[in-house]
């Protein structure tokens, strides 16, 4: 590849960076918008007990729904629950650290944007 090219690769990813940014600041309200019409929707058929009934739209329907999240499971969340089962607390340390070491690592090249005042040039 010819310097040339490189450069105007560089130029591109900017620009290509700059409206990925856009888009995900875009995408990011319309999440929340939606999450607080959610929010209401879900406590008026709850209010008027309206838990089995469903809206009809253009392409479909709505239906109230519940669904369970469950937390992450972290280390620390591991760990809690291994010093429940296990009174040794330098066993669970040992687990905690076997799981940590042998976990799958994975290497991946990419480009990163730091936001300063000052650029290495080329």
């Amino acid at each position: 590849m010819s310097k040339e090219i490189f450069i105007e690769n560089v130029k591109k990813w900017v620009v290509l960076e700059k409206q990925l940014k856009q888009l995900n600041e875009h995408t990011k309200d319309i999440r929340q918008r939606k999450q607080n019409v959610t929010t209401d929707i879900c406590s008026y058929m709850s209010d008027n007990s309206l838990h089995e009934k469903k809206i009809q739209i253009s392409d479909g329907y709505l239906k109230y729904a519940e669904r369970k999240e469950y937390s992450p499971l972290t280390y620390t969340y591991i760990e809690g629950c291994l010093n429940q089962l296990i009174q040794n607390e330098e066993q669970v340390k040992q687990i905690i650290k076997y799981l940590k070491d042998n976990r799958e690592v994975r290497t991946c090249v990419d480009i990163r944007k730091n936001e300063t005042k000052q650029h290495d040039n080329l």
